[in-house]
């Protein structure tokens, strides 16, 4: 099964309510929460007291996207607020396993991100304890980037991570997911797509996520 995880960041903040019901109603599976902290990336967005408004509007899982410092900080607090997965990155955490082991102790679903400079063996060591992995298919900190080609194989190679592992790790990337790209990301073994700038900046959000699903549902 593919997962559309729209993501909140390219959301019209005045009205985020309604945007997430056009978004559900157009199939999303997930909502996607960026949080970035103007520390580990450039740009800050927001806190678990937004991430808590979503959650009271909104039953569908919350996949929220730790770009912060010192990760293992906040988990308790974006957990608290409502999260369903707590996603870090690999290049943020000291210690990446106990951090890992923190999120899975308070009940939510344990991801992994890596930067596109950052191999994917680094997480091999943590494949037995995480729930998700995170390709990261632009320089994480701000939407509206371009999608790097090499991302390709970094997910066919992290989908053979999965597969030797014989666990059930879903494959998320991130960053330029369009109808272009969309395909191309499935093929190559993606299985939950986040999407920002091709489904809240459209004009009819409901038919952006039908038209992204469409694109490679028909490959």
């Amino acid at each position: 099964m593919i997962r559309i995880a729209p993501s909140v960041l390219a959301a019209d903040f005045s009205r985020l309510s309604d945007q997430i019901a056009q978004a559900e109603a157009g199939g999303a599976d997930w909502i996607h929460l960026d949080v970035m902290d103007g520390h580990f990336v450039p740009n800050i967005t927001f806190g678990p007291l937004v991430v808590a408004a979503i959650r009271s509007c909104t039953n569908l899982p919350l996949d929220t996207h730790l770009m912060v410092q010192a990760p293992e900080n906040f988990v308790g607090r974006f957990r608290d607020a409502g999260s369903d997965y707590l996603t870090v990155h690999q290049e943020a955490c000291t210690h990446l396993h106990r951090t890992v082991e923190r999120i899975k102790e308070l009940g939510a679903k344990a991801g992994v991100a890596i930067n596109p400079a950052t191999p994917c063996s680094v997480i091999k060591d943590v494949l037995g304890d995480i729930d998700l992995i995170l390709i990261m298919s632009v320089n994480p900190g701000f939407g509206g980037q371009a999608f790097i080609p090499a991302t390709l194989r970094r997910l066919a190679e992290a989908r053979r991570m999965i597969t030797e592992s014989g666990r059930d790790i879903c494959l998320e990337v991130d960053g330029g997911i369009d109808t272009i790209t969309a395909p191309q990301v499935v093929k190559s073994g993606a299985d939950v797509l986040v999407a920002g700038t091709s489904v809240f900046r459209q004009p009819d959000v409901a038919g952006a996520i039908s038209a992204l699903r469409e694109s490679f549902e028909k490959q």
